[in-house]
C-alpha cells in the first residue's frame, strides 16, 4: 500500500473517514463520487497534499482553510452543489496545474481568485456566471481555460494580459462582440465561440500568428468579415 494515496472514490460514502497514522506522508486523496456534503478539519492538516480530487460529490461550500494546503497543485471540486468559493482559493502558492470547478452553481468568481500567478488549466464550465473578474492578468501563465455553458455576456479587456493562453473555450454563453484585446493572445490555438449572441468580430484576430482553429457556428446574427479568408489563408480552420 502506498501511503502517499488514498483512494476512497465511488464508495458511496457520506462523510470521510480519518486515516489516523496509516498515511503520515498523504500527497494524493481521491474522494471521487460519493455522497460528501462537507469536507472533514484533518483535511486541512494534510499539509503535504498535493492533489484533492472531490469531483461528483454533494459539497455546498469549502471552507477558507483550504489555504493552509500550501502543497495542492491539483484540486477537482467538478460537479458538485457550489454556490461560491472562497476567496483564500486563491492564496495557494502550490496550485499550479488543474483546478477544477465545472458543474456547480457559482454565480462568479472571486477577484482573489486571480492570484493563482502560475495555475495552468481553469474549468469553471457549466455554472450561472455572468461575468468574469475585471482584472484577470493575475492568471498570466494559465493555457486553458474553459467557461462554455455560463450567462457571459461580455469579457473583460483584460482577457488580453493571458499571453499564454492555448485554448479559449466560450461555448454556449450570450456573448454579442470580443474585446479587442484579444488580439494579444499571440499564443492561442484554439477559440471556440460557438452558440453564443455574437454581432461582429474584431479584426484583431487577424493578430493571432498560432490559431489553428476558430469556431463560430450557431452565431445566428454574425456578419462574417471578409478577412476571415486571409486567417484560413494562413492555415487557420474557420468553422461558421
Amino acid at each position: 500500500m502506498d501511503e502517499r494515496v488514498l483512494d476512497v472514490s465511488g464508495q458511496d460514502l457520506t462523510e470521510l473517514p480519518e486515516p489516523g497514522g496509516r498515511f503520515p506522508g498523504l500527497e494524493t486523496l481521491n474522494a471521487w463520487r460519493n455522497r460528501l456534503r462537507a469536507l472533514p478539519d484533518w483535511l486541512w492538516e494534510q499539509h503535504g497534499l498535493r492533489v484533492l480530487i472531490v469531483a461528483e460529490n454533494e459539497l455546498t461550500g469549502l471552507s477558507p482553510r483550504i489555504a493552509e494546503l500550501t502543497a495542492l497543485h491539483t484540486l477537482d471540486l467538478g460537479h458538485n452543489r457550489l454556490t461560491a468559493v472562497p476567496d483564500e482559493l486563491g492564496t495557494l502558492p502550490g496550485l499550479t496545474e488543474y483546478l477544477y470547478l465545472s458543474d456547480n452553481r457559482l454565480t462568479e468568481l472571486p477577484d482573489a481568485l486571480c492570484g493563482l500567478h502560475r495555475l495552468r488549466y481553469l474549468g469553471v464550465t457549466d455554472n450561472l456566471l455572468t461575468e468574469l473578474p475585471r482584472d484577470l492578468s493575475g492568471l498570466a501563465a494559465l493555457r486553458e481555460f474553459r467557461l462554455y455553458r455560463n450567462a457571459l455576456t461580455a469579457l473583460p479587456d483584460s482577457i488580453g494580459e493571458l499571453t499564454a493562453l492555448r485554448e479559449l473555450h466560450l461555448r454556449g454563453n450570450r456573448l454579442l462582440r470580443l474585446p479587442g484585446s484579444v488580439g494579444r493572445l499571440t499564443d492561442l490555438r484554439l477559440l471556440d465561440l460557438r452558440d453564443n449572441g455574437l454581432r461582429e468580430l474584431p479584426r484583431a484576430l487577424l493578430g493571432l500568428p498560432r490559431l489553428a482553429k476558430l469556431d463560430l457556428r450557431w452565431n445566428p446574427d454574425l456578419r462574417s468579415p471578409t478577412w476571415l479568408a486571409e486567417l484560413e489563408a494562413a492555415d487557420c480552420v474557420v468553422l461558421r
